[in-house]
């Protein structure tokens, strides 16, 4: 009987736009931030950093960047993990080249380098779609990664081809190198994730957002009542891959802190994003949020239930988790393709209603 909006009033159009129009949603939002920000760097260990909370906040914004462009404005992509890479490798340039500048700065230097990137990549989307344009970007994916495993430039001419990070410090305190704390690091990555959704959040609530999603429900009718396709594509891209870039150069330097470009960020890694806005939901923010904490929690549940608590070999736990995500891909593609943001919304419906019948 708790969550109602009975009696809660909007008397502004500023009220009524609200991304939490229920107060009892608001409070649980501000209520989980302040959780976030104010609880978890106390309890936190290395364990829970490594394994969890780093991998999840990374890849959240990865996701965040993907959904924008296939789950807003429509442009299937495969070359997520490229993008990644572009990021990581930007940021590896910035950091040995530019040694007295933030880390903070860096990390988002080579997000807007992964944004020019992303548009030039783009490109083709003018002139094809759907599978096409899947194909396309799945080539610029095979391309940037042998782009960065030939080139001795991008690694700095080193013998081993892998990239590592640099020490830095940000207000005085490490944030790569070994002697990084759990807390420390946590945090940084938590300031870009919440910078990241509400700067997405307000995108698609906006102009611009309105223009991706009606190129994605018909472009040829949103060409019509005047949405410029050239404008709302390349911004798609560029939007997506500027977040896309940016976890790429938190996932080398702060998560990892030593990559090579084919292991971490192989064609592998562009699928499994692509999984997480599939079954956390397409065209939402809290889907991002939901897929990317939903295959970053399942590795980990498999392997301390099934490896650790019940025995079983790791090789069939890894195969078991593909069957699994093949399966659940499969049953909201038929079943509910928004995902489990979708289920979500049902589930405050219902609490709405609840005890009344509907």
């Amino acid at each position: 009987m708790i969550y109602r909006e009975a009696g809660q009033y909007r008397t502004s159009y500023l009220d009524d736009g609200q991304t939490f129009p229920i107060r009892l949603d608001r409070w649980a939002h501000w209520l989980l931030i302040a959780v976030a920000v104010l609880v978890v760097p106390f309890i936190i260990n290395d364990y829970w950093a490594n394994a969890i909370l780093l991998p999840f906040l990374i890849y959240a914004i990865a996701a965040l960047g993907l959904n924008i462009l296939t789950g807003y404005c429509g442009q299937v992509s495969l070359g997520t993990g490229g993008f990644m890479a572009v990021g990581a490798y930007a940021c590896y340039k910035l950091m040995t080249s530019f040694p007295d500048i933030s880390i903070a700065i860096h990390v988002v230097l080579a997000g807007l380098i992964t944004a020019i990137v992303g548009i030039l990549f783009g490109l083709p989307s003018l002139r094809i779609k759907g599978f096409y344009l899947a194909v396309a970007t799945l080539a610029a994916q095979f391309f940037l990664v042998w782009l960065f495993n030939r080139v001795p430039w991008f690694y700095n001419y080193s013998a081993s081809g892998q990239i590592s990070a640099p020490e830095r410090t940000i207000f005085g305190l490490p944030v790569t190198g070994p002697e990084t704390s759990a807390a420390v690091t946590y945090l940084f990555c938590l300031a870009f994730v919440l910078a990241s959704a509400w700067i997405c959040r307000n995108l698609t609530r906006g102009a611009l957002g309105r223009k991706w999603m009606a190129i994605r429900d018909m472009d040829i009718a949103a060409e019509i009542i005047g949405v410029n396709p050239l404008h709302a594509k390349l911004t798609a891209f560029g939007v997506s891959s500027f977040f896309v870039g940016i976890a790429g150069a938190l996932f080398f330097s702060v998560y990892l802190g030593a990559v090579e470009v084919g292991e971490a960020f192989g064609i592998n890694k562009s699928f499994l994003v692509l999984f997480m806005i599939i079954i956390g939901g397409l065209g939402s923010i809290l889907g991002s949020f939901l897929g990317a904490a939903f295959m970053v929690l399942l590795p980990v549940f498999l392997k301390n239930v099934l490896t650790g608590g019940l025995g079983w070999p790791t090789d069939l736990a890894a195969h078991l988790e593909f069957m699994i995500v093949g399966g659940l891909i499969v049953f909201f593609l038929i079943v509910e393709p928004h995902g489990l943001a979708q289920l979500w919304r049902l589930l405050k419906e219902k609490l709405r209603l609840w005890p009344f019948p509907h």
